[in-house]
């Protein structure tokens, strides 16, 4: 009896110190699964990081499985002191899977697109880890939870499938969304079945998770949502580049560390010389694709920018600091330039803008090796 007594008290002891320090260690535990990802992302293989990724999921929807059935007097043991410190413990879990699984999105689409055009949904997926605090008394709520667990199972699947199929084929997006769907509506069926006492949002529930399906499918139809799993490592706009064996030779200009610290690219050359614009791109192993550059002049007479070509080449993945192609154009006239990297479908992987003036003399020049 007395050995009861000292548990009760160490449990409730614990529990207010929980309770005392939850704001904290709530958004402090999605911080760490932040961490978590980073640490993953450049230390582990990819195939690797999937399968942690998976593995947040699963954990993810047993915490919340979890939390609601004590919550509605249905876990066996309810009053058995590990499932009371597991009752504290879960929402800490719930917390760092989310926090992990988003972040996770975060990482692919921002690397995976051009932000001029992608900004949306990035945007999105910070506000979702961002509103963790300011909305917490929201964020508890089964229909809050789930729509999120929703999200992360889609963005999850659209990374993997990819690259299980070794394409970017837009089916395969479509794909994703479908079985994601049929997923999350079973586990809302399971959860519903079991706890009658979350039953009454069901219908509410369903049709939001189809919202969020529709707006995900709106986006990336859009263009918004980057084409994933590819990503640009580099970018840039020289003078000349040769292939070199398995090696490409980029001639540039010679700056100064104050040069190269600038944002943009100014180019020097003289009347109807070649510009170049070379790209090194990440892909899944065996991916072939073609990649498009799309050049735009700035018309100032029109006050607005112009397209002056789209010139593709081909990919296959597999090179870890990424795969490489360029393209040129030729009596190029001076003034402000950017190129969009992008695929077949018109989806931006990125965007490089650089400035030409035309001069009489060469500038000093130096070649890089990539």
């Amino acid at each position: 009896m007395r050995e009861k007594i000292k548990q009760l008290i160490r449990y409730h002891k614990l529990k207010s110190w929980y309770e005392k320090y939850e704001r904290w260690m709530i958004p402090g535990m999605l911080l760490v699964g932040v961490a978590a990802d980073y640490i993953t992302f450049r230390t582990i293989q990819i195939k690797t990081t999937f399968i942690l990724l998976a593995a947040y999921f699963v954990l993810a929807g047993l915490a919340l499985t979890f939390v609601h059935a004590y919550d509605a007097n249905r876990v066996r043991g309810q009053n058995l002191a590990p499932i009371k410190y597991l009752r504290l413990a879960a929402p800490l879990v719930i917390q760092f899977t989310f926090g992990a699984l988003l972040s996770a999105s975060l990482i692919f689409y921002w690397f995976s697109g051009a932000i001029s055009v992608s900004w949306p949904l990035i945007l999105i997926i910070a506000a979702l880890m961002a509103s963790n605090e300011v909305l917490r008394q929201y964020f508890l709520k089964p229909v809050v939870q789930v729509s999120v667990y929703f999200f992360a199972l889609f963005s999850l699947l659209a990374l993997l499938f990819p690259f299980i199929f070794n394409s970017i084929n837009y089916w395969l997006f479509i794909a994703a969304g479908a079985s994601s769907l049929i997923i999350i509506l079973i586990y809302i069926l399971a959860l519903t079945h079991f706890l009658p006492n979350l039953k009454r949002g069901r219908t509410h529930l369903i049709i939001l998770v189809v919202a969020i399906a529709a707006v995900m499918n709106a986006l990336y139809f859009f263009n918004i949502i980057p084409p994933i799993p590819l990503s640009v490592r580099e970018a840039g706009v020289y003078h000349d580049v040769q292939r070199s064996g398995n090696a490409y030779i980029l001639k540039t200009e010679t700056q100064t560390w104050l040069e190269k610290i600038q944002p943009g690219q100014t180019i020097h050359i003289k009347a109807r010389e070649r510009v170049y614009v070379f790209t090194s791109i990440f892909a899944p192993l065996d991916l072939q694709t073609k990649i498009y550059h799309r050049w735009q002049y700035y018309d100032e007479a029109l006050g607005q920018w112009t397209d002056r070509g789209r010139y593709f080449f081909f990919i296959t993945g597999g090179r870890e600091a990424g795969y490489r192609g360029f393209s040129t154009k030729a009596n190029i006239p001076a003034g402000q330039w950017r190129v969009y990297t992008e695929t077949e479908r018109g989806q931006a992987l990125g965007r490089i803008k650089f400035t030409v003036e035309q001069v009489n003399e060469h500038p000093i020049f130096q070649n890089l090796i990539r």
